[in-house]
Order: C-alpha cells, then structure tokens, then sequence
C-alpha cells in the first residue's frame, strides 16, 4: 500500500470558536492507483490534501506514505518528502515567473537531487513544451502552463502525485488535453494520483472515486 489514512482530524480555531474541518477520515491508495476526491465546498477536500502532503499537521491520526508516518515528522522531514517522493499539481501553477520553461520543469527535481536531462526532455516532448523550453511563463497559455506545472511534478518521479483541481482554471477541451496527459504519465511512472475535483467527468477517469461531506467519507 502506497498511502494508508488512518482516523485523520482537523479542527482550526474560527471567530466563531473550533471548527472540526476533517472528522476521522481513512482512505487506501495503491501504487499506480487513481483517485478522485470530490465534495462540496468547506468538507475538507483540500486540507486533507495539504495533510497528506505534510502542508499541514492532523490534530489526531495517522497519514502513512509508504510504511512512514507523515505526521511524526518535523517540519524539515516533510519538506525533504515533498521535494522527492510527493509531488504537488494546484489549480494556480505557481511557476517561477524569472524561469524559463525548461527551468522550471528541472526545478523540483533539481531540489530533490534527482534531475534528469533526459527524463525532463520526453516530459517536454510529451507535454507539446520543447519548442517552448526558451520562453517564460508569462508567453504561454494557461494551459500551456499547467503542462509546465505537470511536468515539473512529475520531473523528480514521485511516488505520490497529489492535484487540486488541477484543470479549475483551464477551458473544457484544453483540460480533457492536459488530463489525457497527466493520467498517461502517471500511469506510466507508476505514481499513486489523488486528485481533487468538482468535476464529476474527471471523476469518472479515475480508478476509484471517495466523496467527503462535513469532514467525513460519505
């Protein structure tokens, strides 16, 4: 088993005093493995997210990520598992705008001390990027910018690719594009895929699907 949740609460302090975000939530994944995380808006999907990307710390539980505890980690221990085994897709790309393409694609792995020239170059071919490896951010379409964003994840070959809405900020044909992509790569590299989504075709693309309202799996 690639990740195993285990009980996971979350409560943050509010003008309105405690408000219980996540309320004893498991979920499995296996390596190679696809799953959507849907839900309403405010029933946890994006913190258990940032939880199991060691973002953020559960207040109760256990998120295990190939047989070690997340959350038994201190804070320079998970920044070391997100730059190598985890990899994160958001809905804003967060490129770097002083990059160009081809850097920003090496970034990640580059602070992993796993980049890869070669590994990077069939990213760009097959994300359409090489003939844009010169340019910056800002001379690309959105959707060209997520392909950055993807293949950037992907350049350090994590085990676990977490995505938030991924596709959010993209028009209908340019996101079924990007997510035809980023499904053949993961697929390919053998990554476990946790995605959340509001989007109930993306979900239906996803091996398993796990609906959470008001903090718990529904």
């Amino acid at each position: 088993m690639l990740l195993s949740v285990e009980d996971v609460h979350k409560t943050y302090d509010t003008a309105d005093g405690p408000f219980a975000v996540l309320r004893g939530v498991d979920l499995t994944l296996a390596a190679g493995e696809t799953l959507a995380l849907t839900g309403e808006s405010g029933s946890g999907k994006s913190t258990l997210l940032h939880l199991i990307g060691g973002l953020d710390t559960p207040d109760q539980g256990k998120i295990v990520l190939t047989g070690q505890d997340i959350a038994a980690l201190d804070d320079a221990g998970r920044a070391a598992l997100r730059r190598g085994m985890v990899g994160v897709v958001f809905q804003q790309f967060n490129l770097i705008p002083s990059l160009s393409v081809a850097d920003n694609i090496a970034f990640q792995a580059r602070l992993a001390g796993q980049h890869d020239p070669a590994w990077d170059a069939a990213l760009a071919d097959r994300m359409g990027l090489t003939v844009h490896l010169s340019k910056y951010p800002e001379q690309l379409s959105g959707g060209q910018q997520q392909r950055v964003a993807i293949a950037r994840t992907l350049a350090p070959r994590p085990r676990l690719v977490l995505a938030d809405e991924p596709t959010g900020n993209l028009d209908e044909g340019t996101a079924a594009t990007v997510m035809d992509l980023m499904l053949e790569l993961v697929a390919e590299t053998g990554a476990g895929l946790l995605m959340v989504t509001h989007s109930a075709a993306l979900a239906g693309r996803m091996s398993r699907r796990l609906h959470l309202r008001a903090g718990q799996v529904a």
